[in-house]
């Protein structure tokens, strides 16, 4: 199953590829940094990035800014507000917020994969608000609750 999502090339983003999927499995889509000259990260420094495009996602879906993986473990270069959300009436630039948490200045050149977009279908929600909640097996712990152990 697919849908067709309208990207608009910005004037900076000229050559640039559209988002592509690596691989036939792939479930995020490339995005390139369109920046004109190298952008230099020097550890602990974030920036965000334009990546040449803007999208109109049909509503009811989003898409999620993800970081690469490569990126993460060889550089310690993510995305600091992973996921990004582009919500369906968003029509401005994609903008990647990258963050260097590596002991390494990085350098993000022009056409350099430096996120993933992913597209997902989403639910809108009525709150309601509610004097109890139904029980449930965790009941009201909290995060980290479950542990670190496998068993028992």
């Amino acid at each position: 199953m697919s849908i067709e999502v309208a990207v608009q090339r910005l004037p900076h983003g000229d050559g640039l590829a559209l988002p592509a999927y690596a691989s036939a499995g792939a479930a995020g889509a490339d995005l390139l940094a369109a920046v004109a000259d190298p952008v230099v990260l020097a550890p602990g420094e974030r920036a965000a990035i334009p990546s040449g495009i803007a999208l109109a996602l049909p509503q009811g879906f989003e898409a999620q800014v993800r970081p690469r993986s490569g990126l993460a473990l060889d550089h310690g270069v993510t995305v600091l507000n992973a996921p990004g959300t582009v919500d369906a009436d968003y029509r401005g630039e994609i903008k990647v917020i990258l963050v260097n948490l590596g002991r390494s200045p990085f350098v993000i050149e022009r056409g350099m994969r430096i996120a993933q977009i992913v597209v997902t279908r989403i639910e809108a929600v009525r709150w309601r608000m509610s004097e109890s909640l139904p029980a449930s097996a965790r009941g009201p712990s909290g995060f980290g609750s479950s542990g670190l152990g496998g068993s028992g």
